[in-house]
Parts: structure tokens; sequence; C-alpha cells
């Protein structure tokens, strides 16, 4: 639900940033605080598409976004780098906003959030996985057993039971899981796509783009599938929340991060934020918390560290 570690890294033009080894208190409040934002996305992504539908959900999500973040890249300055990549921003907008996001906000009607989330996590898989594919990237045998590993507690996750959840009937569940994970291999391919793309494109200029080009996308399609009774004041507030706070803010504290920390650092949010949406799953919509789900998302989150070189890497 974020800018993929990799599109972070793409536009930021200073190494030196990335390299400095940061105080703690420096990046560390931004850093609890975007997960927190990560991990609440998924409770107001349900309780918005409960009542809005996903692709309507998703496409006022990016609308609000991108209204928010757009007079913020003008006053810094960074519109003539957009006007310049507009062709690849837009697009990666699409592939890293549009799709995935409505994918998520048609999964959370389906199966619990939390789950949800645990499988959001595995993005940084398919990530590394595309980058093999497409960019060629260098992958070693450490990095191919975390893939294995990620991906055994994925299968675990899907095919131990059917999830519960409202409204989950017969397959629906299943295709669930098969819509996150599809979210999770189009958040992949951008990552590979602005690294190919991207690199030197401003921060704020892309985020602002993307959600632009997501907006394109999904007007049309939110309007063909705008509810026909008008939704309650609670689904409108969880969309505003979803849109400012968990897209605009959070892509902010993100870059910030990227920036003070290094993407290494920045990326371990995508691993913190379920711990919080499970908490909220919980807390507000009452879905259970079980060790099996516990367990998977350990492996999932193991074998991601693994595959993106986060953990068994050689340190000079």
């Amino acid at each position: 639900m974020r800018p993929t570690p990799s599109t972070a890294a793409a536009s930021v033009s200073s190494p030196s940033l990335a390299s400095a080894a940061p105080s703690a208190s420096r990046w560390l409040p931004p850093f609890v605080l975007l997960a927190v934002l990560w991990g609440a996305s998924f409770l107001f992504m349900r309780l918005g598409a409960s009542q809005f539908g996903a692709v309507p959900t998703a496409g006022l999500r990016v609308i609000l976004a991108a209204l928010f973040l757009l007079p913020l890249m003008l006053m810094r300055g960074e519109w003539p780098a957009l006007k310049k990549h507009w062709k690849p921003v837009l697009f990666s907008g699409i592939i890293n906003s549009a799709i995935p996001f409505s994918l998520f906000a048609f999964a959370v009607v389906h199966m619990p959030t939390g789950m949800a989330s645990v499988l959001n996590a595995c993005a940084p898989l398919f990530g590394a996985l595309v980058a093999w594919l497409w960019l060629g990237d260098r992958i070693t045998g450490l990095r191919i057993t975390g893939l294995l590993i990620g991906f055994t507690g994925v299968a675990l996750l899907a095919l131990h039971d059917k999830p519960a959840s409202v409204g989950a009937t017969g397959w629906s569940a299943y295709i669930a899981i098969a819509a996150c994970l599809c979210a999770s291999l189009s958040y992949g391919v951008a990552a590979s796509f602005a690294k190919r793309y991207l690199v030197g494109v401003p921060p704020l200029a892309t985020a602002t783009g993307s959600m632009i080009g997501a907006s394109l996308c999904l007007l049309i399609p939110t309007i063909a599938l705008w509810p026909s009774q008008m939704p309650s004041w609670g689904s409108w507030l969880a969309v505003a929340a979803l849109a400012l706070l968990c897209t605009s803010v959070a892509y902010i504290l993100y870059f910030q991060i990227i920036q003070t920390a290094g993407p290494s650092r920045a990326i371990a949010v995508t691993f913190l934020a379920p711990v919080f949406a499970l908490v909220y799953g919980n807390w507000f919509l009452a879905e259970p918390i079980t060790a099996w789900m516990l367990g998977c998302g350990a492996i999932i989150i193991g074998g991601t560290m693994l595959s993106t070189g986060l953990i068994g890497r050689k340190r000079a």
C-alpha cells in the first residue's frame, strides 16, 4: 500500500544520505508512525470498500492523495522534473497504485484484514524475483532459499484452511488471497520498472505523478461503479483517512526514512505494519489472530528478509 523500496531507492539522488550511520532518534519515530499508518490502511480499506466498493475506494484514495500532494510538489519546485518524466511516472502509478490498491480493497472485504497485511509483506519477494528475471539482478543461493521459504509460507497460509471473514463464502476467500498476491506482484513489477526508468526523478515528483496517473486510470471506473446508495459518513471518513494519512503522509514519511536511514531500514516497515494491522483487525473488527497465521507470517517475513538481503548479507 505504498511506494516500493526500489521505487524509493531509485528516486534518492544522494547515496551518501543512505550510507551514513543515522541516529535512531531521527528515523525511529517516523518509522514507527509509518508502520502505524500502513497497518491502519487495511482497516480503512475494509470500512470504505464495504460501502463504496473496491474500485471507487481505490479511486477516491488516489484522487484525494493527488490533490494533497500536488501543491506540496509545486511548492518544492519539482514540476519540471515531473513534466520531463511524465510518461514513466504516470505509468508507474498504474502498476504501483491503481492496480494493487483496487485488488487489496477487494480482498479485505472477503478475508481478514490482518491476513491481507501479512500477504502484503511478501511484496519484496516478488520484487526480488522480478528484478532477477527482468533486470538480471544477481541472485545468490541464499536469496533463492529465501524466495522458496517465503512462498512456502504463503502456500501454508492459504491452504491450511479457508480464511474466515464476513462475506467470505465458497471460493471468494481464495480469490481474495489471489488478489493479494497479484497486488504484491504488481508492486514487484513496479519496483523494477522504477529502477529502470525513474532513477534520479525527485521522490515527491514520483509520488505525486504516480497518484495522478492512478487517478486518471481509475476515474472512469470509479464513476461507473459508484454505489447507488450514498455511503455513510463513517465510510467517507475512512476513505479520507486512507488517502490523506495512509497514502499522502505515509509517502512523505517513507521518503524521509529513505533519506535519513537508507532503503534497507525503510523496507523493514513492511514487516512491522502487519503487527499493527493484526491488532486493529482484532480490536475493531473482532478478527481472530491464530497461531497458524502468526507462524506463517514469520515464515513469509523471514523468507522475504533473506531474499532481499536484509539478513545473511556480508558486511564490509
